[in-house]
């Protein structure tokens, strides 16, 4: 929390799983402000430069003071130079699993801290393999609605953790925020990480 010598530090999302992982670094944010951006991708835009570009959009769209902490991040799926986004619906959530199945694919997490004119700025790409999916397992997946909101369709730390036998990178990456790149940004951008507040 903010403290004489804490800034504020504002969370650009509204995704409860960053929250949470925040406070695996013990660190609640003083306020959340999810921007309000086009995340649609630029035309030929490759997967990671369009990950690091919404990051850095989001950072900077977060309505901050000169001395709060502004944090964001955009995670995707890709597979090869196809970007998977958030499903539409049901049936679009249906097509990027059947995509993933049995495959390995990247799931890139770009963040961005903003304090004042100043950014910083990281990505880490995590290679993840999904087992091929059954009928009934897909299916059930779908009905449990655990894809919505969730690039690629599925989130690794939910039901559909069942369907990942191996990754190799960040598990908080794939998740949403990775923590160790997290917190050097947030230090190097002035937020006491590791000191006791006051």
């Amino acid at each position: 929390m903010a403290g004489p010598d804490r800034p504020r530090l504002i969370l650009g999302s509204g995704s409860p799983r960053r929250a949470e992982l925040l406070a695996q670094l013990g660190i609640t944010a003083d306020d959340v402000r999810p921007p309000d951006i086009d995340e649609d991708p630029l035309k030929n835009e490759l997967p990671r430069l369009y990950c690091a570009r919404l990051a850095r959009e989001k950072a900077l769209a977060v309505t901050a003071g000169p001395d709060e902490i502004v944090l964001s991040a955009d995670t995707t799926v890709a597979m090869g130079r196809r970007i998977l986004g958030k499903p539409r619906d049901a049936g679009e959530a249906a097509e990027f699993l059947t995509r993933l199945s049995g495959r390995r694919h990247r799931v890139i997490t770009a963040i961005a801290v903003r304090r004042g004119d100043r950014l910083w700025q990281r990505d880490v790409v995590s290679a993840v393999k999904m087992k091929p999916l059954g009928n009934e397992e897909l299916n059930a997946y779908l009905a449990s609605e655990d894809w919505r909101g969730k690039a690629g369709g599925y989130g690794i730390q939910g039901m559909a953790g069942a369907f990942i036998p191996w990754i190799s990178g960040s598990y908080t990456a794939v998740v949403g925020l990775p923590l160790a790149e997290t917190a050097n940004l947030l230090c190097a951008a002035g937020y006491p990480l590791y000191k006791p507040a006051a």
